[in-house]
């Protein structure tokens, strides 16, 4: 069973950068895709990013430019750097994973973390 932790959130003005942390833990076998989604009050939970297991990445257009996802596998820990913020990046940004446990090593499985909260205000 693998867990997702984030860290990172807050509060923070226009234009300024966050950087956000999402470190996998527990017993399994492999992690595949990673990434973040958001979801704002009253709004559906929307793609931010993702990074496969091989690097390749994938943003959301409205996030193009200024946000960017990175892993390091070895510590099975993904980021993303948030910058020039905007107050309609203020949202609840969640960890997302695609993992295999031992018993079924080639059966992914999507995972979730709680949410960190981005907060972005004068």
């Amino acid at each position: 069973q693998v867990q997702l932790v984030e860290s990172g959130g807050g509060l923070v003005q226009p234009g300024g950068s966050l950087r956000l942390s999402c470190a996998a833990s527990g017993s399994f076998f492999s992690i595949r895709t990673m990434g973040w989604y958001r979801q704002a009050p009253g709004n559906q939970r929307e793609l931010v990013a993702t990074v496969t297991s091989a690097g390749s990445t994938n943003y959301a257009d409205s996030v193009k430019g200024r946000f960017t996802i990175s892993r390091d596998g070895a510590k099975n820990t993904v980021y993303l750097q948030v910058n020039s913020l905007k107050p309609e990046d203020t949202a609840v940004y969640y960890c997302n994973a695609w993992s295999s446990s031992w018993s079924k090593p080639y059966q992914y499985r999507e995972v979730w973390g709680q949410g960190t909260l981005v907060t972005v205000s004068s």
